[in-house]
């Protein structure tokens, strides 16, 4: 009896998050997955079947291309900056400096924020009349549509999500370079290495699966972006800012087309996963070759 308790015991402990994941992921998914292959236009209560007709829609609609390409857009937009930058505020916060502990709370600040207040306060900012446009014209330059113009309005939003990630990303670097040896560190300076050359050899090897993670979460969090669309442009001006979160969202809730929402939710499934299998393959992929 002993025997098999010890055996079954750590199933036993992964069954609390077994349930979970059962109950919030896999029943919706698999759910949204029978929803994408019916159709609810004719009849809500009682949908006929159509196979793959809902995905030949969706992959032949103009406007999802659009949808995709504005959220590859921000994805590039945000991804890039939100690994990068986080990873030289730690650098510079895990220095012995004096009131770091200050720093440490300003930075991250924003992260406890509601990201609505954060949208909220920036679509402010970001008003014709606002304050970005008043120093502008204390510039003697011409205020811009942060918000209006079709090119500009994606990478305003995107700020915002810059703004919120950074602290956040920043304590995950924090914490991972807590576990570099300053041995490490103390033979390159003896060897003469300057502060960019110590951090290439020593900080980024060490801290690769770390700066793989920021990348997976970021890209993740980025293609499904909505709440900021939502407070501050309403996919707008001419759907420049419409990304496939708040595409599934109009198609389900302002159109009623629950049958194509659900086939772009699986769509994007299918993109996310693909991000962080791209992200570990290129991150990690020395760990997961034969």
């Amino acid at each position: 009896m002993n025997k098999y308790y010890k055996a079954y015991l750590p199933y036993l402990f992964m069954l609390p998050a077994l349930i979970l994941l059962g109950v919030f992921f896999f029943l919706p998914f698999f759910d949204t997955l029978l929803l994408s292959f019916k159709d609810f236009s004719t009849d809500i209560y009682n949908p006929s079947w159509v196979g793959f007709d809902n995905y030949l829609k969706i992959l032949s609609s103009p406007e999802f291309y659009e949808v995709i390409k504005n959220t590859f857009v921000f994805l590039f937009a945000v991804v890039p900056i939100l690994v990068i930058l986080p990873l030289i505020v730690a650098v510079f916060i895990n220095q012995k400096i004096r009131g770091i502990t200050l720093y440490k709370v300003l930075i991250y600040l924003p992260v406890v924020v509601s990201i609505v207040v954060v949208a909220i306060a920036f679509k402010w900012l970001y008003a014709w009349q606002g304050i970005l446009n008043y120093f502008l014209e204390l510039l003697h330059l011409s205020p811009l549509g942060w918000l209006t113009d079709t090119n500009l309005a994606i990478f305003s939003v995107a700020i915002v999500t810059i703004y919120k990630g950074i602290g956040y990303y920043m304590m995950i670097y924090l914490a991972a370079l807590m576990g570099v040896p300053k041995e490490l560190y103390e033979a390159c300076e003896i060897d003469g290495a300057g502060i960019l050359k110590k951090h290439l050899t020593v900080t980024v090897p060490h801290l690769m699966p770390t700066i793989a993670l920021v990348a997976t979460i970021s890209s993740i969090s980025a293609l499904k972006v909505f709440v900021e669309i939502y407070v501050m442009t309403k996919g707008g001006p001419l759907n420049s800012t419409k990304t496939i979160v708040y595409y599934i969202y109009e198609r389900a809730f302002e159109n009623l087309d629950l049958s194509m929402a659900a086939a772009a939710s699986v769509v994007l499934l299918i993109i996310v996963m693909g991000f962080s299998v791209i992200n570990l393959l290129f991150f990690e992929g020395k760990r997961y070759r034969v």
